[in-house]
């Protein structure tokens, strides 16, 4: 995140599935809403009440964008971080608008209410999926014998080998 960026972090509902699109040069962008809606107790009458509700449109790009749009549906609950962001413009009658948006760095369920099963995937620097590496390699087997190890007594005395 740059200098003098506002973050933000928002838990709500998605408002619809996230719509992915691509650009001309393919990159692919999501937008979705959330919907978040604070809740105090009343403490008088024992029943919480529902506060005004914030919707941020949300922007999600490359990488994520995919995800969310494979991921996230309407309905779930979802914690987002980013940064806010302004978009100003003029309607054609003149009139100067603007709009509060956030720019996704982050997204993914909430699991407060929920499981979630979390499947990784690999990328390499360009965005497509990453080759096999043939330095990666497993651990070689444990040829110690059962027992031996920090902490184990070495063969005949009770001291360790150190």
């Amino acid at each position: 995140m740059s200098v003098g960026e506002t973050p933000i972090t928002i838990v709500g509902n998605l408002t619809a599935d996230p719509e992915i699109r691509f650009t001309p040069a393919g990159v692919a962008l999501a937008r979705f809403t959330i919907a978040s809606t604070p809740r105090t107790l009343d403490k008088t009458s024992n029943v919480w009440k529902d506060g005004t509700a914030v919707f941020m449109r949300c922007t999600a790009w490359r990488d994520i964008a995919e995800h969310a749009a494979e991921s996230l549906a309407k309905g779930m609950r979802v914690i987002a971080t980013g940064r806010l962001t302004q978009h100003n413009w003029d309607t054609p009658e003149g009139e100067k608008r603007s709009m509060l948006g956030m720019e996704v760095e982050e997204v993914g369920p909430s699991l407060r209410f929920a499981n979630a099963t979390v499947t990784k995937t690999t990328r390499n620097g360009s965005g497509t999926p990453a080759q096999a590496d043939p330095w990666d390699t497993p651990a070689p087997a444990n040829t110690a014998p059962a027992g031996a190890g920090w902490g184990a007594a070495p063969e005949g005395g009770s001291e360790p080998p150190f």
